[in-house]
């Protein structure tokens, strides 16, 4: 890379922003990141495919598209051994209308997944949590990858950190759940973070 590139990260989640800009500088990617707040006007694109890269790639095209420059996106949520891998890519909305009629879809949408595993034993509530984040260029080039975090479900919530199904979930190796780790703790093993360094890597080539 002979210049510095600048990358827009299809969000308005400012924390997310310098994470994605530490995540490049650690791999060695001399590259700008901005946030959509940099685009005024850029779109709210609907996350409507079946799978997390899918929507990840949506988001990504439709930002790369409008801003002319490289997008990345990503997608996430939780997968549940028991319930088939649901809620899946409708993670963020599994409590419908019920959850946004709370005005804490969060809390809904956690409290729905314990009542559904309520009569299950521990040895089956194995889970992950799944990140797709995706890179598309505007001339057409685009990759996608995914990190994963496998752990279970806890059978009540605990720890005041992150957000989420965090507070119920526990990760393999671990006694607390993902909302009792610390920051730093939870970065280094999050699916977000995995994906998003492997991301970098196709991007050091990519750009």
């Amino acid at each position: 890379m002979s210049e510095r590139a600048t990358v827009v990260l299809a969000t308005r989640n400012l924390k997310k922003v310098p994470e994605l800009q530490a995540i490049l500088a650690g791999a060695g990617i001399p590259a700008d990141v901005a946030g959509l707040d940099d685009h005024p006007g850029a779109p709210e694109v609907a996350e409507t495919e079946p799978t997390f890269s899918g929507n990840a790639l949506l988001k990504a095209r439709a930002i790369a598209a409008y801003t002319g420059l490289p997008a990345v996106a990503d997608d996430s949520g939780l997968r549940v051994d028991a319930l088939n891998g649901m809620p899946g890519v409708l993670s963020a909305r599994w409590s419908g209308r019920f959850g946004a009629a709370t005005g804490d879809k969060d809390a809904a949408n956690l409290d729905l997944v314990l009542d559904q595993l309520a009569d299950t034993p521990e040895d089956r509530r194995g889970a992950e949590f799944v990140c797709a984040a995706a890179v598309a260029f505007p001339d057409g080039r685009e990759e996608a990858v995914e990190g994963v975090l496998r752990g279970r479900i806890a059978a009540e919530p605990r720890g005041g950190n992150g957000f989420g199904y965090d507070p119920v979930f526990v990760p393999d190796g671990e006694t607390r759940t993902t909302a009792e780790l610390s920051a730093a703790e939870k970065n280094a093993i999050s699916h977000r973070g995995i994906a998003f360094r492997e991301l970098a890597n196709r991007l050091g080539v990519l750009l």
